[in-house]
């Protein structure tokens, strides 16, 4: 991918991580920019940080429209804006088949945990169930499976013997907002290759 990609970001929660990687953009360390939020969810906090930064967003109500409707509504979106590649950012709603399609390759999603450990809803919890002394956080390609295309980035994070789900959150998020940029300026500027399940990037860059 060339410099100046021009990134659609999609949201559910908070929006801190598209803070950071608006600030990545604005320092100049991440050759891009953010052309579009696209939300489910009126009240996200993503709307909150697109509007301080002047982004455009767009709240998209899922009510009324089945999957594969919703999906078409948001890659209809996102072409318009002429984006090419997808970021998510706390995104609650499974991909379909064919929006991953339209993108081959060029979807990124953050997990909090390790991948493949801890797949799905409330890694934190299981990380603290299955009693690990480290998580972390993987920024990853997506397919058509859960949690489970190649992996760009992961940082591991320890799990303290009095961590609690939140204090245990709170550090692998904190972790999350330096993680994510990186990713994402290392799929841009590494020249990406997939050799069955790995992805391979340029060794000769600094990250």
């Amino acid at each position: 991918m060339n410099s100046g990609v021009k990134i659609g970001v999609i949201s559910s929660g908070r929006g801190e991580n598209l803070r950071y990687i608006i600030e990545a953009i604005r320092s100049g360390y991440l050759q891009a920019e953010v052309g579009i939020v696209l939300t489910d969810k009126k009240d996200a906090g993503a709307i909150r940080i697109a509007q301080e930064y002047g982004i455009k967003y767009q709240f998209i109500d899922p009510s009324g429209l089945n999957h594969e409707e919703y999906d078409q509504v948001l890659v209809n979106e996102l072409d318009s804006h002429g984006i090419s590649l997808v970021v998510l950012t706390g995104y609650m709603r499974i991909l379909s088949s064919s929006f991953v399609q339209h993108y081959p390759d060029r979807i990124l999603n953050i997990h909090p945990a390790l991948l493949p450990s801890f797949r799905g809803l409330n890694a934190f919890q299981q990380a603290l169930d299955y009693g690990v002394k480290w998580s972390g956080t993987t920024i990853h390609l997506v397919d058509e499976h859960i949690d489970h295309g190649p992996i760009i980035h992961q940082v591991p994070v320890p799990v303290k013997e009095n961590d609690t789900y939140n204090s245990l959150k709170g550090r692998i998020q904190r972790a999350e907002y330096k993680a994510y940029p990186k990713a994402i300026k290392m799929f841009i500027e590494g020249n990406p290759r997939i050799k069955g399940r790995r992805l391979v990037l340029d060794s000769k860059k600094e990250y």
